[in-house]
């Protein structure tokens, strides 16, 4: 270690301050300065408790652990707290040293997380005089921005990635070609709704069979963490609401959500499984390519239709027969059987694109701890 630099207790270089104001006190509030609470800015008030810049850390419920820096003229709410550097610390290098603390390990409570400053004030904290702080900052502050600038870009690049394929999808839809007859839904597929199983007969045992449930349906994904299931022994009593490899479900409650529509197709690990109430399947018939009927059920003119007839105000939902009722125009089985192999081979390349950003922004992270662990054993 250089001359002059010390380990310290992190309690030895700052201190915590509590806030005694609670988010429903704030109501009649109206004022020109940001109070915070662990979402972010709650709204202007006629107060504020600090004068200087300062750290905050949530120390209650969601988010607990996390550090933030904040401005002068400012306060936040009582489950946040203060930490406060003193005269020998410079604040930017202060928030740096908590980014490379664990604060997971002093974590208590189940149904509400938190943490207390007379726990983690006994962190291990990299002292050096001021100057030395501040020129550390300046290397992690022109790292750090590098770093970011990169996320940024790879974020973007992931997002285009994403775009490209859904727009090509949607294009494909949008535009029909030579040949394309209209038509509806129902002529074109086979469609089944599920069976009211009773809940009070539910099991939870790995041997039983799957019941897919609209809770199960993602978007072009199955959820089956905590899925109910249904008696082995009288699977074949429900013939009628045994899926298949290739079925595309829809979950018929709130088939929209804000991450897309409910909407997937089955694969063999997914079976054997039962459809219950409130959940479609569809199956192609003849004239139409199940890979088609998929990327048709996942364009945005699907999605839109549904959108425009489903009912309900607490729970929106769609009928059977609303989902027969969607006319489009198809082309031949052959032109079918051509774009899906189109859109299939930019699925391909658009996973492998994703996977490359994707650890690109994990390797960036991973980056970001490395340099901070060197700045804090003293190897920058």
């Amino acid at each position: 270690m250089k001359q002059g630099w010390e380990m310290k207790k992190l309690g030895d270089v700052c201190d915590k301050a509590s806030s005694n104001v609670s988010q429903n006190q704030l109501g009649d509030e109206v004022g020109e300065y940001p109070i915070f609470g662990a979402s972010g800015l709650i709204k202007n008030v006629s107060f504020y408790h600090r004068n200087k810049p300062y750290l905050s850390i949530v120390k209650d419920g969601s988010g607990v652990g996390r550090v933030t820096k904040m401005d002068a003229f400012t306060s936040i709410i009582g489950t946040l707290q203060y930490i406060l550097p003193n005269a020998e610390i410079d604040l930017d290098y202060l928030n740096y040293s908590l980014m490379s603390v664990d604060f997971k390990k002093y974590v208590a409570g189940a149904a509400i997380p938190h943490i207390y400053f007379k726990d983690y004030k006994n962190e291990s904290f990299l002292w050096m005089p001021l100057p030395e702080q501040k020129h550390i900052v300046t290397i992690l502050d022109e790292v750090f921005n590098a770093i970011n600038t990169a996320k940024v870009n790879s974020e973007q690049n992931l997002k285009n990635t994403k775009e490209l394929f859904e727009n090509y999808l949607q294009s494909v839809f949008e535009n029909t070609g030579e040949g394309w007859e209209e038509t509806i839904l129902g002529k074109e597929i086979e469609l089944l709704v599920g069976y009211a199983f009773k809940s009070k007969d539910y099991t939870e045992l790995v041997d039983d069979v799957l019941l897919l449930r609209g809770d199960n349906i993602m978007q072009g994904d199955l959820r089956w963490e905590g899925a109910k299931r249904w008696k082995r022994s009288e699977y074949e009593d429900y013939k009628k609401f045994q899926l298949q490899k290739s079925d595309i479900v829809l979950a018929m409650d709130r088939p929209w959500v804000k991450a897309g529509l409910k909407c997937a197709r089955l694969s063999e690990n997914d079976l054997p499984a039962l459809l219950v109430q409130r959940t479609a399947c569809l199956r192609n018939k003849s004239k139409i390519d199940n890979s088609f009927l998929y990327y048709l059920i996942k364009s945005n003119a699907f999605m839109n239709y549904l959108l425009n007839v489903q009912g309900g105000i607490g729970v929106p939902h769609i009928s059977g027969q609303q989902i027969l009722d969607f006319t489009f125009n198809k082309p031949s089985i052959n032109q079918q059987q051509t774009i899906v192999q189109k859109l299939e081979a930019l699925l391909v390349e658009t996973k492998r694109l994703e996977a490359i950003y994707q650890k690109k922004l994990a390797d960036l992270e991973e980056l970001k701890k490395s340099v901070l662990q060197k700045a804090f054993n003293g190897e920058l």
